[in-house]
């Protein structure tokens, strides 16, 4: 498993356990419509107001499940080690000794900063190699424009977990609808 799938599939995991948690109680919520109910307003009801705030906490707990697993439970660190282990393997393997290569961070992102002597060959192809690398999204020698933050890609990762499981709870509550039907 490299550094990228590392970080991304339990991000992702966050996400669709709280999707389907959040979606297996909010698909219960019976709405009641105002045709039902014509004495009420035309408002949103309780109901639907509940099924709206179930799946928001739902959003927010897969959220600050991917900023936990960002931070405090370590991922952009061993990320981050993972990484550049593998790039400074690289520029052993090819003789560059002289050359560094490290994340950049102020945010953390997903892009090498590369530093140190190379001609122009070395330079281009070195950008080439390092951004090939397993969990990095590109290579420059300079530190300009880092790129999209790691933790808000860990927090997409997580969302579109989340909107997977509110899927697959989605689907498992149509199937108990339909076999509610039975009764025999």
């Amino acid at each position: 498993m490299n550094a990228f799938w590392s970080y991304f599939w339990p991000a992702l995991g966050i996400g669709l356990v709280f999707g389907i948690l959040a979606g297996s109680v909010a698909f219960r919520v019976k709405i009641v419509r105002s045709r039902d109910r014509p004495n009420e307003p035309k408002l949103l009801g309780h109901s639907r107001r509940k099924r709206i705030v179930l799946l928001g906490a739902g959003v927010a707990a897969a959220i600050v499940g991917a900023m936990l697993w960002h931070g405090p439970l370590g991922a952009a660190d061993r990320f981050t080690a993972q990484v550049e282990r593998n790039a400074r393997q690289t520029l052993y393997y090819y003789e560059m000794t002289k050359v560094t290569a490290h994340l950049h961070h102020g945010p953390l992102t997903r892009r090498l900063i590369l530093s140190g002597p190379a001609d122009d060959f070395q330079s281009s192809e070195l950008v080439r190699i390092m951004g090939d690398l397993p969990g990095v999204s590109g290579a420059r020698w300079s530190a300009e424009g880092g790129g999209l933050p790691l933790i808000l890609e860990g927090i997409v990762a997580a969302v579109l977990g989340f909107l997977f499981g509110l899927l697959l709870a989605y689907l498992v509550e149509l199937r108990r609808r339909h076999n509610a039907q039975w009764n025999w």
